[in-house]
């Protein structure tokens, strides 16, 4: 949840234990929080953000489409090459290349134009936290954000969206790419099948992998935005995300340390 990014725990942690058995401090899951969101605003709380979100959705898909048409009807024309001959087919691997390009120029226009609905939706979910009305409809958030910050308000936090994204998109297509081609027996049956597979996998890599470009970017679009979630002592001020990451980093540095010299501490 956005609220455990910027230090608000409105339920005690429980004992569990991890995958290899350890006893270990565990916070609430998904259902815990849900019930307590729904306890205090009732079932409506849980569709907190749900207008800009689906504007999002929407235009996000819009423009990802259109993107990708273009170079679709381009292809369409280069086919054939003078004297209607029809052009080499390229290699697997700049097919690869090709491919994964077009979709990073598509997914980040479409992460461009809908950044700002983005913004508004984690700002209206932070209220929570000190259960203000500052961002409640789409059309008020949108004047409160131009007349506080000005255009540059609706993208904060885009800079390391935008590298997350296409960080991962390139270490999920190139990894499936080598998975496919060295890793499985072209003879298999079930090719198709394992291929996909094999897509996910690497998918749910990557996004591991790139997680504090999501996490610097979701603090970035809150920080110190006027509301009590996104200002001490829940987040500190950051005056960059570049800031942002290096302090974050810091503070796993620390917590590393304490581990190490406190283990009990950790169960």
């Amino acid at each position: 949840m956005l609220t455990e990014m910027v230090g608000y725990e409105p339920l005690p942690p429980t004992i569990g234990r991890n995958i290899f058995g350890r006893q270990v401090c565990q916070l609430p899951g998904l259902f815990c929080y849900a019930q307590h969101i729904a306890s205090i605003d009732g079932k409506r709380g849980l569709f907190t953000g749900l207008t800009p979100r689906l504007c999002s959705g929407v235009l996000g898909t819009v423009v990802h489409g259109k993107v990708l048409q273009h170079y679709q009807e381009s292809d369409k024309v280069e086919d054939l090459g003078p004297g209607n001959v029809p052009k080499e087919v390229p290699s697997s691997f700049d097919q690869v290349i090709k491919e994964t390009t077009r979709e990073m120029i598509a997914r980040s226009a479409a992460t461009l134009i809908t950044h700002p609905f983005h913004v508004i939706t984690l700002r209206s979910m932070i209220q929570f936290i000190g259960r203000e009305s500052k961002y409640c409809g789409l059309c008020d958030s949108i004047v409160t954000i131009y007349r506080e910050e000005g255009m540059i308000g609706f993208f904060a936090g885009l800079i390391p969206r935008l590298l997350g994204d296409i960080i991962s998109l390139w270490l999920c297509n190139s990894l499936a790419y080598l998975v496919n081609t060295y890793a499985l027996d072209s003879g298999v049956s079930t090719m198709n099948e394992m291929k996909s597979y094999s897509q996910a996998v690497t998918g749910f890599f990557a996004s591991m992998l790139t997680y504090p470009f999501v996490l610097v970017s979701n603090l970035m679009a809150v920080n110190n935005c006027g509301l009590a979630g996104g200002c001490p002592p829940y987040s500190p001020i950051y005056t960059s995300w570049i800031d942002c990451w290096s302090m974050l980093q810091k503070e796993l540095n620390t917590l590393e340390m304490t581990e190490s010299s406190h283990p009990s501490l950790y169960f």
